[in-house]
């Protein structure tokens, strides 16, 4: 097998964030179930943006996310995913190539528009999730360059991609083709609403063997375990993948690979501004440890800086220089 050239290459939804604060009474009025991601239309879209307040526009995606933590670490990345022709398509591949990104997918027309998630961050900088998915839904498989996923060390996919059927073809023949060329194949489960959804998909996957490292916070993984107890279900599913990663929130993420097991408890922040990309920054801080041969406790550490970086300011990339908090924190 030959060196890769890139340390990761993601799939995901390509979408540019709204964010605005509200308080609870905003929820309330629109319906809205704090803490949660949900889909919605077009109509729904302009609608639910017409009644935000003054918002700020930040390019975003969950995998696009984690992406941009990484080359934010210094490592060498690819990203595949959809935009349209317009405005909010040109901000999206121009933030991303301007991180050293790779970004070569072509543009769709200007119709469906490109992808946008429209974000209410309330005074305890919970973030509730409103994604309308645009051109980002219409992934086609001749957009997967087989190339590029064969010279990632790591392939990394979206699971609020797997919902359109177009991009979830597209994934499961990069799946095969990065297994194909002796790569990895590491999976992010997003939120509780996609196992709702495909649930049995995920299990196969992992049954299969076509997932090597899994993310997940406690939530989703005692969904995808189908039980309320969350030792339980981290033991159950550790045995089934070569690496897990899970996420409790302030109670810090623990990490298990074969017989090994490390757990860390969350980084200190000032203050937790906006949770939004938190476990997108958690994943870019641990894959770049696997990257750079660290251990499961450091490259856990690793992704607890991120994520605290990105907690404390909105949006959801970093704006601080992430090699030197790794360095304050880790040393090198």
């Amino acid at each position: 097998m030959t060196a890769a050239r890139y340390d990761v290459v993601a799939i995901g939804n390509a979408i540019v964030d709204v964010i605005a604060s509200a308080d609870e009474a905003f929820l309330v009025r629109e319906k809205l179930n704090r803490g949660s991601m949900q889909l919605i239309d077009a109509e729904r879209a302009a609608a639910l943006y017409a009644a935000m307040g003054p918002g700020r526009e930040v390019s975003g995606g969950s995998a696009a996310n984690t992406i941009a933590g990484m080359a934010a670490l210094g490592r060498s990345c690819g990203f595949i995913g959809q935009v349209a022709d317009d405005q909010l398509g040109e901000v999206f591949a121009h933030d991303i190539r301007a991180l050293g990104v790779r970004f070569d997918t072509a543009k769709r027309g200007a119709e469906p528009p490109t992808a946008r998630c429209l974000i209410v961050v309330t005074p305890d900088a919970q973030r509730t999730m409103n994604t309308f998915l645009g051109a980002s839904q219409f992934l086609p498989a001749s957009a997967i360059d087989k190339g590029l996923i064969e010279d990632a060390a790591i392939l990394y996919l979206e699971g609020y991609l797997w919902d359109p059927p177009e991009p979830r073809a597209a994934m499961r023949a990069a799946i095969d083709i990065a297994h194909g060329a002796g790569r990895k194949v590491a999976f992010t489960l997003s939120d509780a609403f996609c196992i709702d959804r495909h649930g049995d998909d995920f299990r196969a996957l992992i049954a299969n063997g076509d997932i090597d490292i899994l993310f997940a916070n406690d939530v989703e993984v005692r969904s995808l375990m189908r039980t309320d107890d969350i030792a339980q279900a981290v033991k159950a599913l550790a045995a089934q993948v070569p690496v897990l990663v899970c996420t409790h929130g302030a109670e810090g993420a623990e990490a298990h690979s074969g017989g090994e097991h490390a757990r860390v408890a969350v980084e200190p922040v000032a203050a937790v501004v906006d949770t939004t990309g938190a476990g997108d920054l958690f994943a870019a801080g641990f894959l770049s440890g696997q990257a750079e041969g660290r251990s499961l406790s450091d490259s856990l550490t690793l992704g607890a800086v991120c994520a605290a970086e990105v907690i404390s300011h909105y949006g959801p990339r970093p704006e601080s220089d992430l090699k030197a908090l790794v360095k304050a924190r880790l040393g090198s």
